[in-house]
């Protein structure tokens, strides 16, 4: 029996997409039409990003703990959250939960350091951006990460607030998001990681001036393979 998922969401597009990868990629270990049992605690995003705004990890770990233990009650065995944003509290969590977390800056990191890429640029809301959750992941693989500048982080972040969180996907912010990417390549990136789960949506392998790093899509299939051993 496949081990029960259980994802936090808390941006719609993002948590749909991180499900949807899940149920689609599950035929090739389950077989046609099968997937593992999946249950989503949705808890509203203005909640999450009151805590973000104010660097309030405590706070923010508390209500994704409450969450998880709610998917125990619901019999998931591990706990996924597509929001790279809310890993920033990863390490509060246990103070509040005994439901195991995968972390999503782990599957990145795998996909990475098998890719045999050095140095990666970062992409997210300001808060994943400046608050160093890859750059400190990188660390231990010898990897560097690279941030945008000042400007063009302010135009990811209203980017991904303004339009993509809402499933606007709008032409005029896939170029500017491109013209960023070109930006870290020619700082010498050779990859870049779409650290929010909803610039899957507007950025991929097909428009990206280097090749991106699906952060949404990655933790979905780190949760498949550990769902189906």
């Amino acid at each position: 029996m496949a081990k029960h998922i259980g994802i936090v969401a808390s941006s719609s597009e993002g948590a749909s997409l991180c499900y949807r990868t899940i149920c689609l990629e599950a035929s090739a270990y389950m077989g046609e039409h099968n997937h593992p049992e999946i249950t989503m605690s949705s808890v509203p995003l203005a909640e999450h990003l009151t805590y973000i705004k104010s660097a309030d990890w405590i706070g923010l770990a508390k209500s994704m703990a409450y969450a998880a233990n709610k998917l125990a009650d619901a019999g998931a065995d591990f706990v996924i959250c597509p929001d790279n944003t809310n890993h920033l509290a990863f390490h509060q969590l246990s103070q509040f939960t005994d439901m195991p977390f995968m972390h999503i800056a782990e599957a990145v990191m795998l996909e990475a350091t098998q890719k045999k890429y050095q140095k990666i640029g970062i992409l997210g809301t300001k808060f994943l951006m400046e608050g160093m959750l890859y750059q400190n992941y990188m660390e231990p693989y010898d990897l560097t990460g690279i941030i945008p500048e000042e400007d063009d982080r302010k135009t990811v972040n209203r980017i991904i607030f303004e339009e993509l969180v809402k499933g606007k996907v709008l032409a005029p912010s896939q170029l500017q998001l491109i013209e960023i990417i070109n930006k870290l390549k020619d700082q010498h990136c050779d990859a870049v990681i779409l650290g929010c789960t909803e610039l899957p949506l507007i950025i991929d392998s097909q428009n990206a001036p280097i090749p991106p790093l699906d952060s949404t899509r990655l933790l979905a299939r780190a949760a498949l393979k550990k769902a189906v051993g």
